[in-house]
Order: C-alpha cells, then sequence, then structure tokens
C-alpha cells in the first residue's frame, strides 16, 4: 500500500499535526530518505515522538519503516492499477482493517433498518446483503431504482441506516439518493474503490476495496471482486456480533 492510499484510508483517525506532517511529506518526497526523524521534527516545530505515532497511526511500524517505504515509492516506475485478479485480493486484503469494519458493524446493529443502495454491476450486491442481515432477523432491505431510492430515502430518519455501494463513488442516481437521506439525518456508509470520491466526501464512515475503473471496447468492465471480499468480510463480523457464528 503507498503512502497516500494509507493517508487516504486512515484520514479519518489523523489529527491537525499529523495533517502538517503529510503536507511536509509530499514537499520533500524526493529528499525524505536523508531526513531524519529530529530534523523533520525541528521543521515541524514539534518533537520526534508525534512523528512516530503518526507513522503507526498509518500502519507502518515507526519512522523508519515509513521512510524506507517512501523511498521505495520514489525509486518504483508508477504501477498499473490494473492489477490482475490475484493482485486486486492483495490489495484489498491490505486495505481491510479489522477495527474500521467493526465500527460499521456496530452502527448497522444499532440501526433500526438498514437501507442498502446500488446500481448497476453493484445492484447484486445489495440483494445480497439485505439478504446476509435478514437472515440473523435484522430489518434490512435493497434498493436499486433511482425512483424507489429517492421514495425510501425521503422516509428514511435518523434511527435508520443507509449502506451504498458503488465502485466509482460517482453515480448519479446514487448521490442523489444519499443527498436526501442525510437531509433526514440518516447515518451513510459507503463503500467506494480507494479515492478521492463525491460519494466517500458525503458519507459518514467510510469503507474501501480495491476496483479502479476498466473499460474494454466501450463496455465497463470494472473487476469487482473486491467488493465481494468486503461485504463478505462485512457480513461475517456482523453475524458474530449477533452472536450466530
Amino acid at each position: 500500500m503507498t503512502f497516500e492510499e494509507r493517508v487516504q484510508l486512515n484520514e479519518d483517525k489523523l489529527n491537525d499535526t499529523d495533517d502538517q506532517i503529510v503536507e511536509y511529506i509530499r514537499k520533500n518526497r524526493e529528499e525524505i530518505g536523508d531526513i531524519s526523524i529530529q530534523a523533520m521534527a525541528k521543521a515541524l516545530y514539534t518533537v520526534p515522538n508525534t512523528i512516530v505515532r503518526f507513522a503507526k497511526k498509518l500502519g507502518y511500524r515507526g519512522f523508519a519503516e515509513m521512510k524506507a517505504a517512501l523511498a521505495l515509492e520514489n525509486r518504483r516506475a508508477e504501477e498499473d492499477p490494473h492489477l490482475p485478479v490475484t493482485g486486486i485480493i492483495q490489495k484489498t486484503l491490505e486495505l481491510l482493517d479489522s477495527e474500521r469494519i467493526l465500527q460499521a458493524v456496530r452502527k448497522m446493529r444499532r440501526a433500526r433498518r438498514v437501507f442498502f443502495y446500488g446500481v448497476g454491476d453493484s445492484a447484486p450486491f445489495c440483494e445480497m446483503m439485505a439478504k446476509y442481515l435478514r437472515c440473523v432477523g435484522k430489518r434490512a432491505d435493497f434498493f436499486t431504482q433511482r425512483h424507489e431510492m429517492l421514495y425510501q430515502a425521503d422516509r428514511c430518519s435518523e434511527r435508520d441506516l443507509v449502506f451504498v455501494i458503488s465502485a466509482s463513488g460517482e453515480t448519479r442516481q446514487v448521490l442523489e439518493a444519499v443527498a436526501a437521506a442525510k437531509q433526514k439525518g440518516t447515518y451513510v456508509i459507503s463503500l467506494t474503490h480507494l479515492s478521492r470520491n463525491p460519494l466517500a466526501e458525503m458519507a459518514d464512515f467510510r469503507l474501501y476495496c480495491w476496483a479502479p475503473k476498466q473499460v474494454l471496447n466501450r463496455y465497463e468492465i470494472t473487476d469487482r471482486t473486491s467488493m465481494y471480499i468486503v461485504l463478505r468480510r462485512v457480513s461475517e463480523v456482523f453475524w458474530k456480533v449477533c452472536g450466530v457464528v
């Protein structure tokens, strides 16, 4: 996982000082291998321990590992985001954060009802997830048509939860429905490809997979294996929290 991917994945954990460290690293990436932790701390008017804590928030063992990883990234050529399926699986496993999934499951468990939104190739995942929650007694439903999503969103409340599935995070019909649900105070969880996208920005809680857009002869052929991996893990944790498995 790259530095930027780690930053996005863990952005909810970062404070203002951490954001300053991120900007410093971005501006000094080419020289990062020669910068000591003491020099970085001095430049940021902080102490070395703060930088170590920052590195650990991103999943590194410490400053030395973070610096070595950044130096290695600088030496590599830009990677092709369209990995083979084995690469997509590995990348997604790196993105799986057990604590974040547990947090999402707890939110779902406390909600009165859980609704899944998604269109196109994401629609079957919505149906699957609603079934996976219903089988342990949770009130859940799925909506895959624009008018159905809008109708239901207008009838949501702050006691409900909307779980939105979209690889791109840019689907207009979904964004419109999410905006309507949020006006009712409904909590929103998103699952998208690890990227800066409108849906992730709108969501109260973000989950990520590795599903970069792919097009062949004008057909979208984005590999959604990663979506299933994340959703299956969410389901398994939900069942476990419910005491069923």
